[in-house]
């Protein structure tokens, strides 16, 4: 991938979508799919991930977070494009 094709999402998902293993499930897909980032719970009780990847990559991975584990029920989802970085070797779960 050059520096050109990668592009960087910021997404901010609502609904039940903490304590039904979401970060674990979209760290799984994200690696899955070739993502860098991390996701994270939020103390608002939402679960927001940061995705840089080329298009597609990103696409296939906001499909997954509009439905999510099989417990989840996700609500909403809101999607920031941002400027890609390339500053996250890998993907992780954040606890901050």
């Amino acid at each position: 991938m050059t520096a050109s094709s990668i592009i960087r999402i910021r997404v901010v998902i609502s609904g039940l979508v903490q304590g039904v293993f979401f970060r674990h499930y979209t760290r799984k897909n994200a690696v899955k799919y070739g993502l860098t980032g991390w996701v994270k719970n939020r103390s608002d009780g939402r679960v927001e991930a940061l995705l840089e990847g080329t298009e597609s990559q990103v696409t296939m991975m906001l499909e997954w977070c509009r439905i999510g584990p099989p417990s989840a029920r996700v609500t909403d989802m809101a999607v920031f494009r941002e400027k890609a970085t390339g500053e996250f070797p890998d993907f992780q779960i954040r606890y901050d």
